[in-house]
């Protein structure tokens, strides 16, 4: 006998369960309506089958059914078994139906039964809900239909899970197909393909035995199964899965099976809540805690059980307080594509040895599918965003871009199938068992007709609970619903923009300097987010607004402290490219509005100071997200954490890097141009440094890093020197390289001839930050830059100027007073004073050293890297990246600093970063995806690896 039918034994006990219900306590004859589905053209279910109409029509009950030609029961069986064919439905006492029902087909004065998916007010049914609560509707939801301890009693969850089982086998065979392996999933067609159960199951039989004669590729390794959550969905797929050769494991065995496991069957594992949630401040799972305070705890899922997972079948329902299983950044680490050697440490040695076998395709990472039957968007696992369809089942989700496509030859990335409407691909099944689920409530389901009063409603507690809306109110169950619509729409108007009312995502860019256009540009091309450029100056914030989706506002960041709070208040997400001492400041007002940031600029120590502040708050300060510090982060992890996977130790890590003109606009005594702060680049040349070299701390004094050159031996053809950066040995704890790396430097690159311009510069005192008369702008006469210099060396100021060049060279050597001299610094031009020396000079040469429009910069940015492999060898590894500007759109340093600002601050805004904290760009959720993204942007370094 075919499953699809009703056994003799099951009707007897639905007969049984049913005597004494029979009572219809409204007007007339008892009718019920059945609806044609039309929410989309796969909807082939009805709430009943015949057999059931058939035992309803002989009770005595009258059943209208729509017309329709396309429920996979022909109309002439619903004919056959007493149903009237009628396109009104009006006499009806209930009206039922699976799906919604389109808004202008809502009969005012109803009672109707479906599945409204308004619960959690779904912002796509709100409309639905208020029409229904203006026509006076009462509204069932079979979902709501549950006993005493919420376990549901009317549901199609053994069919979604069936269907999803057999939609994920025939994605699987064309993924694998198209990374190198074939498979007797191949021949697995879609849920739909069948006519019923028993058709699939054969085809999986075929498979098994093909699996059991171990005929798949042995480069697959075994392949784990992990079904998440017991219910209707997890026991449907665990059902269809038991035809294959299988064996269930527990979590804990997950490793052994993940290296040990056989390729003559498939493993399973049923992961229950106790098994991957832990209260967050330990101790054991508890069930009711759980329930009541799912914010309580956390999950283990992503680390400790998808890591060994081939497939993960995921069949449980999400709420919003509970922890997810995957977050978006969990994502980035179960889909890196691993290492050929590394990757065969999950697998069997047989399969390490086919791995080492050249031309043998590879899996790119473990994780080859997801079937999310649960089809939550955004739900326990966050990267789902977009249920999938019957028509376009797959997608492949790329954790590197964070994005999804419909190609099957990708690289890397995750198979995923969630398809919302999943039972609809097993139609006659599906109507067959919910029939018999639903039929025991019939009379109850007629006795909620709108004619009745709500608190006088003859039916069973388990209908009446399930009853959404009456009398135009929500019923008091769900009163809810109207707090959390609230709740929705005051979120969703704290990020609507300000301007336009619209719900995009919205980010303010603090400053608007020489590197915020690649930022703007960036921004200008996504399309959902608007961005908002805050500046002093009002011409430059309008500058970078050269799309719709960009706005400026003018403030004063020090001194407006009540406009920054309400701009940050109003966005999503801060980007700081101002000078770095006001980062404390912003980073302040955003722990305070609960507002992620991002900064190009070093982790200062005030900064540091905020990190606890910031995770109590579930803040994140991504910092050093621009070149330097920034991509040389990034480019170095990657390379450590590859070495280390490897077994390798880190021996020596030598990092330089410098913004300069292209060599052939070094025309200047400086061999510089500014493509950046020009004071920051002279402010750095005033901080002390400190670095590890051959396992000796070196120490250079404030003002002494010009004195400390390092030989540069890398592109030679550039004419580079070099010099400690700040404090190196901070690093060696970001980076982890612990006591085996015994030199460790980063450090500035310069052209030659700069070293000895800043030496005069300095020895002359106009690198000074101490404010005095003679630079304040509003005290005394006019000053010319001679009369200045005059003034530093204790001079009178008509001093005759050859005295005063003579003066000069006694201090700074005969290059040196040529190198003065070229920048003009012995003119009769009128300064304009800002205060300090070094501010004034900063803004003198910003304007006689800047690039001109035909004029281009360039970026070298160098890593070399000593690397200890296991069998004793040592190997260098040699990163380079140089970047010439685009004398039509952006200087070199703007792109590199810019673009990368830009990327990360964008995987913050869409929480591919969830880190609280003060945070570096350190991790590999983070570098990874960054660093392919810059490649888009033509940033992309070479990698060279030699022998030592």
């Amino acid at each position: 006998m075919r499953l699809l039918h009703t056994s003799a034994g099951a009707m007897r006990k639905i007969s049984q369960r049913f005597q004494g219900t029979k009572v219809f306590h409204g007007k007339g004859t008892p009718t019920i309506g059945i609806r044609r589905e039309t929410v989309n053209a796969w909807e082939r279910r009805a709430p009943l089958a015949p057999t059931h109409v058939k035992r309803l029509t002989k009770s005595g009950v009258n059943v209208l059914i729509q017309p329709s030609n396309r429920r996979a029961y022909p109309i002439q069986d619903y004919i056959s078994a007493g149903a009237i064919v009628r396109e009104d439905l009006s006499e009806a006492h209930i009206i039922m139906s699976v799906k919604s029902v389109p808004i202008d087909q809502l009969i005012p004065n109803k009672t109707y039964a479906f599945f409204s998916h308004t619960i959690k007010a779904q912002q796509d049914n709100m409309e639905m809900l208020d029409t229904i609560l203006q026509r006076n509707i009462r509204l069932l939801d079979y979902e709501k239909i549950v006993d005493d301890k919420g376990k549901r009693l009317v549901m199609f969850g053994k069919w979604a899970g069936n269907a999803g089982f057999i939609d994920i086998l025939h994605g699987i065979g064309l993924r694998l197909l198209a990374l190198g392996h074939n498979t007797p999933f191949l021949h697995m067609g879609l849920a739909h393909n069948y006519n019923d159960s028993h058709m699939a199951i054969n085809a999986l039989r075929d498979i098994g035995y093909e699996i059991a004669l171990d005929r798949m590729p042995r480069s697959l390794g075994p392949l784990i199964f992990v079904f998440t959550g017991s219910g209707n969905v997890s026991q449907g797929a665990r059902e269809l899965f038991e035809h294959l050769p299988h064996e269930y494991v527990d979590v804990a065995t997950l490793p052994k099976v993940a290296q040990k496991g056989q390729l003559n069957k498939v493993y399973g594992c049923v992961v229950t809540r106790k098994d991957h949630f832990v209260p967050k401040h330990g101790g054991p799972f508890n069930k009711q805690e759980f329930e009541q305070f799912p914010d309580r705890y956390t999950s283990k899922f992503a680390t400790e059980i998808a890591p060994y997972a081939s497939v993960i079948i995921n069949g449980v329902y999400w709420d919003a307080q509970s922890p997810r299983l995957i977050t978006i950044p969990d994502a980035k680490n179960l889909l890196t594509p691993v290492q050929r050697k590394f990757q065969t440490n999950l697998l069997t040695q047989t399969t390490q040895e086919l791995y080492d076998t050249p031309g043998c395709p590879t899996l790119p990472h473990r994780l080859v599918a997801l079937c999310d039957i649960s089809a939550d968007p955004g739900g326990s696992v966050e990267f789902m965003r977009e249920c999938t369809t019957i028509d376009k089942p797959f997608a492949i989700y790329d954790a590197d871009f964070n994005t999804s496509s419909d190609s099957f030859d990708a690289a890397s990335g995750c198979l995923v199938c969630s398809i919302d409407n999943m039972p609809a691909q097993m139609p006659i099944e599906a109507t067959e068992q919910f029939g018999n689920l639903l039929y025991p409530w019939l009379w109850d389901l007629l006795n909620t007709s709108n004619d009745q009063h709500f608190d006088r409603l003859q039916c069973r507690t388990e209908i009446k609970n399930a009853i959404i809306t009456d009398q135009g109110k929500l019923t008091p169950n769900f009163e809810y619903i109207a707090q959390l619509r609230k709740d929705k729409a005051s979120a969703a108007s704290a990020n609507s923009r300000v301007m336009g009312g619209t719900t995009d995502k919205r980010v303010l860019l603090l400053g608007a300097g020489m590197v915020s256009g690649p930022f703007a540009d960036f921004y200008s091309k996504q399309k959902d987010v608007n961005l908002t450029v805050a500046t002093e100056s009002q011409r430059d914030g309008q500058r970078l607004c050269q799309s719709p989706n960009i706005q400026s506002v003018v403030v004063d960041v020090a001194r407006e402290s009540h406009t920054m709070e309400r701009l940050i208040r109003e966005h999503d997400l801060v980007v700081s490219l101002l000078p770095f001492n006001f980062h404390p400041l912003i980073a302040k007002m955003c722990i305070s509005n609960q507002r992620d940031m991002v900064t190009s600029s070093y982790v200062s120590p005030e900064l540091e100071a905020l990190d606890k502040a910031a995770k109590d708050a579930d803040v994140t300060i991504m910092n050093e997200a621009g070149l330097d510090p920034g991509i040389d982060h990034m480019l170095a992890m990657e390379c450590f954490d590859d070495i280390r996977e490897h077994g390798g130790r880190i021996t020596s890590f030598e990092s330089f890097c410098g913004g300069l003109p292209a060599p052939e606009w070094s025309d200047n005594a400086l061999r510089y141009k500014f493509s950046w702060s020009p004071k920051g680049v002279l402010t750095a040349l005033m901080n002390p440094a400190k670095y590890l070299k051959n396992g000796k701390i070196v120490e250079v004094p404030s003002g002494s890093v010009v004195d400390n050159l390092i030989d540069i031996d890398f592109m030679p053809g550039l004419n580079l020197i070099g010099f400690p950066n700040r404090d190196s040995t901070k690093y060696s704890d970001i980076y982890g390289l612990g006591n085996d790396c015994k030199t460790l430097i980063r450090g500035t690159l310069r052209y030659h001839g700069f070293v000895e311009t800043v030496k005069a510069l300095h020895s002359v005192g106009l690198l000074s930050g101490e404010s005095t008369d003679s630079f304040t702008s509003n005290i005394g006469p006019d000053l010319t830059w001679k009369e200045l210099v005059a003034s530093l060396s204790n001079q009178k100021l008509d001093i005759f100027p050859d005295s005063l060049r003579h003066i000069i060279e006694e201090k700074v050597g005969e290059k040196g007073l040529s190198a003065l001299e070229n920048l003009g610094l012995f003119s009769d031009k009128v300064v304009d004073r800002h205060g300090t020396p070094i501010d004034t000079l900063a803004q003198y040469l910003a304007k006689i050293l800047a690039f001109k429009d035909h004029e281009s910069d360039l970026v070298v940015l160098n890593h070399d890297i000593g690397a200890q492999l296991p069998g004793g060898n040592s190997e260098r590894h040699r990163i380079s990246l140089v970047q010439y500007g685009n004398p039509d759109g952006f200087s070199a340093m703007a792109r590199t600093v810019g673009y990368t600002t830009a990327i990360v601050s964008h995987m913050v805004l869409n929480n591919e970063i969830q880190r609280a904290g003060i945070q570096r760009p350190i991790l590999k959720e983070v570098y990874r995806p960054a660093l392919k993204r810059l490649r888009d942007f033509g940033i992309i370094p070479t990698h060279t690896i030699t022998p030592m």
